[in-house]
C-alpha cells in the first residue's frame, strides 16, 4: 500500500501545503511518494526528496507542465497511478482543480477536505460549513483525496533522503492554453501560511478605513491581512484576502478579527486558529462564541489603542 502526494509548487520552490499533505499520506499507512510536475523544476524535486517521510520522488518535466494546467497535470497523474492505493492533493485551488478530473477518470468517489485519517479506508471531513464532522469509509480501490492542510501538521522539510526518479512527461492535451498570469506582490506572509492574521469586516466601512485601521496593527505584528466575505464583496479588500468557506481556510497561531460579526461562512474558515481574538461592539456577535479573547469595543478606538500599546 503506497500513497502518492501531488506536489504543489511554482517551478522554483515547494509550497508549504505539500508538507501537510505528506503528513496525511503517511497516516494512510505504507510508503509515501511525491509527484512533481513542472518545467525546469529540478529544484522542487530535490526539495521534495528532503521532506521527512518521503520514500521516492517522481519528476516529470516538460513545457506542457510548466503552467500547471489541470488537464495536463491530471493526465500525468493518471499515467503513474498504477500501484498506488491513495492519491492525495492539497485542498487548494490547484488541488481542487485537478483531483476531480483524476477521480472521474478512475471512476471513483473523491474524498474532499479530509481533516483526519482514521485508517487506510476511513476518513474524517467537515460538513455543513464545519458544524458537523462526517466519518467516511471508502471501498474504492484507489482513494482520491483532497487534504485540508490545517488539519495536519507539516512534515519536516529536511531530514529525508528520497531517490528522485525522472519519468516521461505526458504530451500537451491541447484542451487548454496558458495565456497569462497577474501576480499580486506583497511583503506580507502568504495568508494560508501566516502565523498571525489580522482580519477585518464590513464594519470598517471603506477600503480607506480598512487600510488605515488594520495595516499599522499588521505591521506591528508582522501579520498577514485577511477579510470577511462581506468586506471583500463591498470592495474594502481584494479577493485573495477572503477568509471563509468560499475563500481561504486558515489556522494561524493568532487570528485577530476586527469588526467581523462571525457569519457561519467566515467561522468555517478560521475557527481552527490556535488563539482567536475578536473585537466587536456588538455583544451578541457570533464571533464571540469561538473567540478565546473577546473585546466588546469600537474597532476604530480599540485597534489604534492596541497599536499604541504594542
Amino acid at each position: 500500500m503506497t500513497a502518492l502526494v501531488i506536489a504543489e509548487h511554482d517551478n522554483a520552490s515547494l509550497k508549504a501545503a505539500t508538507l501537510n499533505t505528506v503528513t496525511a499520506a503517511a497516516a494512510c499507512g505504507g510508503e509515501v511518494h511525491v509527484l512533481v510536475t513542472g518545467e525546469n523544476a529540478a529544484a522542487v524535486a530535490q526539495a521534495a526528496a528532503q521532506v521527512q517521510g518521503v520514500a521516492k520522488v517522481l519528476h516529470a518535466d516538460s513545457a506542457a507542465l510548466g503552467a500547471q494546467l489541470a488537464e495536463n497535470v491530471a493526465a500525468q497523474v493518471l499515467a503513474v497511478v498504477g500501484g498506488y492505493s491513495h492519491i492525495l492533493f492539497p485542498s487548494t485551488a490547484a488541488g481542487r482543480n485537478v483531483a476531480p478530473r483524476v477521480a472521474a477518470k478512475l471512476d471513483v468517489a473523491q474524498l474532499s477536505d479530509v481533516t483526519k485519517v482514521q485508517g487506510a479506508d476511513t476518513f474524517e471531513r467537515p460538513i455543513y460549513a464545519g458544524n458537523a464532522l462526517a466519518i467516511v469509509q471508502s471501498a474504492d480501490p484507489v482513494k482520491v483525496i483532497t487534504v485540508r492542510t490545517t488539519g495536519f501538521d507539516a512534515a519536516s522539510a529536511t531530514g529525508g533522503s528520497a531517490a528522485v526518479e525522472t519519468i516521461e512527461a505526458v504530451a500537451d492535451s491541447g484542451k487548454s492554453a496558458f495565456v497569462g498570469r497577474e501576480l499580486t506582490k506583497s511583503d506580507r506572509p502568504e495568508l494560508t501560511a501566516a502565523k498571525i492574521i489580522v482580519s477585518g469586516g464590513r464594519a470598517l466601512g471603506s477600503a480607506e478605513k480598512f487600510t488605515e485601521v488594520l495595516t499599522p496593527l499588521a505591521d506591528k505584528l508582522g501579520a498577514a491581512l485577511g477579510a470577511s466575505r462581506a468586506a471583500v464583496d463591498a470592495g474594502y479588500a481584494p479577493n485573495d484576502w477572503q477568509v471563509g468557506q468560499t475563500g481561504k481556510i486558515v489556522a494561524p497561531a493568532l487570528y485577530i478579527a476586527c469588526g467581523i460579526s462571525g457569519a457561519i461562512q467566515h467561522l468555517a474558515g478560521m475557527k481552527d486558529s490556535k488563539v482567536i481574538v475578536a473585537i466587536n461592539k456588538d455583544p451578541d456577535a457570533p464571533i464571540f462564541s469561538v473567540a478565546d479573547y473577546a473585546l466588546e469595543a469600537d474597532v476604530f478606538e480599540a485597534v489604534p489603542e492596541l497599536v499604541r500599546s504594542l
